[in-house]
């Protein structure tokens, strides 16, 4: 998911328009006239009484943005602006909420340019992840860290609201979104690449992932832990041991953030293993069958033993210059007709598989009783890997064509080779190291330096419109910090190809993951080190049913059809509603 050659006019013009921007809204405020000198309002005192007159001239348009004379903002950093007025506070949540979408996109970005350095692995594996929820994890930290504790209780509700709305966007409207634009046409339980004729029929259209994306989205769903150890004072109606269960919670969360991370690091590795295993039991199955199909008579007599004859007539008519011994000229022309594309295996390597599983003496070919031995054990493997009884018989057919069937079925749920791609060289390293550390610099700065005000303009807007803060950010700021992955996600969805399905829904599930473990940890540090009160359970609640319905459904399946979506796109108002009722009608925060 490639984006962005130059962003480097892009962020200087971005700061330069919010900087212009917010002069307006900071000479939007109240103009008083307490001296010749002092013509200007600082944001924190208020005039006099004599300048009623020149209040009353700021009536109309402007006095939406003003802000009551006797009311005082605190400027962030002492000189952003800030505002009490609802209207005002909107401006400035999307004035800051703008900077942090370029901070993720610059982090983005930096990351990619990064990963076509250094490859995957440590820089995949770790760094990517921590990097695609830093500024989530940035607008946590401010939520909770500044103020008196009694001010950062209050704030927190920013943090909470972030961690669920982003979870629950992810996993709903994106989700959803990426099965509705990524759909083809389901032909025999699999989405077929580039095939979509059927428009949107429910269950003839869908998305098919492979394997490793159900892995992505059980991780996913056993991420929740941290959150369901935080809960249980409260399932059991304890108070005494609350800030001990966040302490343990921050512990497993840090452990599974670990885990997590250096599983990331050996996955590529696990993939190629687990790959090039099937690839070999393709080779088997695909030679069984071909022997299978030449031999005169079954492989296998009436009790259960390799047809030893059958076996040798096999060899002698593959062994075509009668040496006793099969080359590797032989070998080729016995796996030539097995269908090595399927599994884009080259004929060189299925012939090294052959030797490897049938030349015991090292000779570089293979006689007359080690093809004997050699097929033996690949039947009895065969037979073992369906269930098949001991006593095959006329079952024999039967079982060596469900076998490869099997191998099949489990190279496609592995997914496409990487192998077999193009991999393009950088050009020059040295400049793309460079760019690569500028923009995460500069994603890192802007996401730091703008996170505190965004939730201070949360929480002022908040004040001025009596809505919860936490409804605020769980609908809003998941819009600023996750909307640069939504798009790249949704875009490559729109290949609608299975590895571009799975390589999305595999982003989303990543994204989620970081959230319950790197976020909730900063989340649960704070809470833990200032003392602060958990009391979040309609949120946790609304995570959990999340998370671990959108993972059961993630993990069980690797074909989607489209009413899956429906299930996904109704968790996202349910989740909102829930929350209301919970809090606002049953009393639980």
């Amino acid at each position: 998911m490639k984006k962005s050659p130059n962003m480097f006019p892009k962020s200087f013009f971005t700061l330069l328009i919010f900087f212009i921007l917010s002069t307006a809204v900071y000479g939007g405020r109240v103009i008083v006239d307490q001296s010749s000198s002092d013509l200007v309002s600082d944001g924190v005192h208020g005039g006099g009484g004599r300048n009623s007159t020149s209040i009353g001239r700021e009536r109309g348009i402007i006095s939406l943005f003003a802000a009551p004379v006797e009311e005082a903002c605190e400027q962030s950093y002492g000189f952003l602006p800030c505002t009490k007025t609802a209207l005002g506070n909107v401006f400035l949540i999307i004035v800051y909420g703008y900077l942090m979408f370029s901070a993720a996109t610059y982090l983005s970005s930096g990351s990619e340019l990064l990963l076509e350095i250094l490859g995957p692995g440590l820089i995949g594996g770790l760094f990517l992840p921590i990097l695609g929820a830093l500024p989530d994890a940035m607008l946590i930290l401010v939520s909770g860290i500044t103020g008196s504790a009694a001010e950062a209780q209050s704030q927190v509700s920013v943090g909470i609201g972030l961690l669920a709305g982003s979870t629950v966007m992810l996993l709903t409207v994106i989700w959803g979104t990426c099965c509705v634009v990524g759909k083809c046409d389901v032909e025999n339980s699999t989405a077929v690449d580039l095939k979509d004729t059927k428009g949107f029929s429910l269950t003839g259209s869908g998305v098919t992932t492979d394997i490793w994306t159900s892995y992505a989205a059980m991780i996913m769903a056993i991420s929740v832990l941290p959150f369901i150890v935080v809960q249980l004072p409260q399932l059991f109606h304890s108070n005494s041991g609350r800030h001990l269960a966040v302490l343990i919670a921050l512990i497993i969360s840090l452990s599974l953030l670990l885990s997590y991370c250096l599983y990331q690091v050996f996955q590529p590795w696990i993939q190629t293993r687990k790959l090039a295993y099937v690839k070999h039991k393709h080779v088997i199955s695909g030679i069984l069958k071909h022997l299978k199909k030449h031999a005169l008579g079954r492989l296998f007599t009436d009790y259960g033993t390799p047809n030893i004859e059958v076996l040798k007539t096999l060899f002698n008519a593959i062994d075509e210059n009668g040496d006793g011994h099969l080359s590797h000229s032989e070998l080729r022309a016995l796996v030539v007709g097995i269908r090595l594309e399927e599994i884009n295996l080259e004929e060189d390597d299925a012939i090294a598989k052959v030797l490897k599983d049938f030349d015991t003496s090292c000779d570089d070919q293979i006689d007359m009783q080690e093809f004997i031995a050699g097929v033996e054990k690949w039947l009895y493997e065969a037979r073992s890997s369906n269930g098949s009884s001991a006593q095959a018989g006329p079952n024999t057919i039967k079982y060596i064509d469900d076998f490869h069937e099997e191998t099949r079925r489990e190279h496609s749920l592995l997914g496409e080779d990487q192998s077999d791609e193009i991999v393009e060289g950088v050009e020059n390293p040295r400049k793309v190291a460079i760019k690569a550390a500028l923009l995460l610099l500069l994603g890192t700065i802007i996401a730091a330096v703008f996170a505190d005000p965004l939730v201070d303009a949360v929480n002022n807007f908040s004040s001025a419109t009596s809505i919860p803060s936490f409804f605020i950010s769980f609908i809003a700021l998941p819009l600023a910090t996750n909307s640069s992955e939504a798009v790249s996600a949704i875009i490559f969805a729109t290949r609608k190809k299975k590895r571009s399905a799975s390589l999305t829904f595999s982003e989303l599930y990543g994204a989620v993951t970081m959230n319950n473990l790197l976020c909730l940890s900063v989340f649960l540090a704070i809470v833990y080190t200032r003392g602060l009160i958990w009391n979040f359970s309609s949120e946790v609640l609304v995570i959990l049913i999340v998370c671990i319905l959108m993972g059961i459904l993630g993990s069980i399946r690797t074909t989607f059809p489209l009413w899956t979506c429906l299930i996904a796109f109704a968790l996202y108002p349910f989740s909102l509603v829930l929350v209301y009722v919970l809090d606002y009608v049953f009393g639980w925060s």
